[in-house]
């Protein structure tokens, strides 16, 4: 067996593509859950895991769309199995089809490049000048808060964390509840305290979507305060994701769960924008595009850079085809 694969990064979380994996369903959200068990599962691994990849790689396996309304689809994919979202391997795959010419570009203009994931359909607007991709916008789900102020006990003390979604269920929080700054040494205790409070709400009946697949606590986001810019708020966040896997980018879904919730208090206004940092320094920057009934649509703007190409062949005799993690 051999892979080959295309690996970005954006504001420092990588991103691996990859073709022609072979995956079964009518829609996204279908091959998703066909995934987890299925021959595809067995390729996450194999690219996924150690030795040919670390338990915080991250890669998305391009598939057809729903219909004929998106360029195509992606199942997103983790060290512990497929996501329902992400934005930042949106902006990346948004960067790859213009770059690659997978979708027809305007080399002075923007282009629209749209993506069919397990949470819906999702675009990535793709602004070029002369031939190079200045930034990409990623316009997400609908996002919504689902629960405010839920009590936990943890092993830092008790806590109060909101639910919200923005494509994926967040579990979000000030950092300094537990004590804690976002900040790289503090890296392991964020790890830590992340995996913890998401287990314990994973099954808060706030957390059950009307789509069982899209159910259950995602990630953990802590956040510092950094006061406004001129423009708006301006946070800094760490999303430890999935079973302590920890976003070095301000993570994309995790962004749009943030101005969901900061909307909905009144700290993010319509004409504003969020300035949002991650652990390592980079930035999104987020606004409010369009308010629904229930929610909010949010943009995400950021930018992605390629890394290189990659072959993986398969050993049959070696016994460590199917990877491993040490988290």
């Amino acid at each position: 067996m051999r892979w080959s694969t295309e690996d970005w990064h954006t504001a420092g979380e990588p991103f691996r593509i990859v073709r022609d994996v072979p995956t079964h369903g009518t829609t996204v959200a279908e091959r998703r859950v066909e995934a987890m068990t299925g021959e595809a599962d067995g390729i996450r691994r194999f690219l996924c895991l150690e030795p040919r990849g670390h338990d915080d790689m991250y890669g998305g396996f391009l598939t057809p769309p729903d219909d004929d309304g998106a360029d195509f689809g992606v199942l997103f994919w983790h060290k512990d199995g497929f996501s329902t979202a992400c934005g930042h391997g949106t902006i990346a795959l948004g960067a790859w089809a213009v770059r690659t010419g997978v979708v027809a570009s305007d080399p002075d203009g923007d282009t629209t490049v749209t993506i069919d994931v397990p949470s819906g359909r999702v675009q990535a607007r793709v602004r070029q000048r002369a031939g190079r991709i200045q930034e990409v916008v990623f316009r997400n789900v609908e996002s919504r808060v689902l629960a405010r102020g839920i009590a936990l006990d943890t092993s830092r003390g008790p806590v109060q964390a909101d639910l919200v979604f923005g494509g994926a269920v967040y579990a979000t929080l000030p950092a300094e509840q537990v004590g804690l700054a976002v900040v790289p040494e503090a890296t392991a205790d964020l790890i830590r305290i992340g995996r913890e409070i998401k287990w314990a709400l994973n099954e808060h009946p706030a957390a059950q979507l009307a789509d069982s697949r899209l159910s259950g606590v995602y990630g953990t986001i802590l956040v510092d305060d950094l006061g406004r810019t001129e423009r708006g708020p301006w946070q800094r966040n760490v999303t430890v994701f999935a079973d302590g896997e920890v976003d070095r980018s301000p993570c994309g879904s995790g962004t749009a769960a943030r101005v969901a919730l900061l909307s909905a208090t009144g700290v993010l206004g319509d004409d504003e924008e969020l300035t949002h940092d991650s652990i390592i320094g980079t930035r999104f920057q987020a606004i409010v595009a369009e308010r629904t009934s229930d929610g909010v649509i949010p943009e995400v703007r950021g930018l992605a850079h390629r890394v290189g190409t990659s072959t993986f062949d398969l050993d049959d005799a070696d016994p460590l085809s199917d990877g491993f993690s040490l988290r």
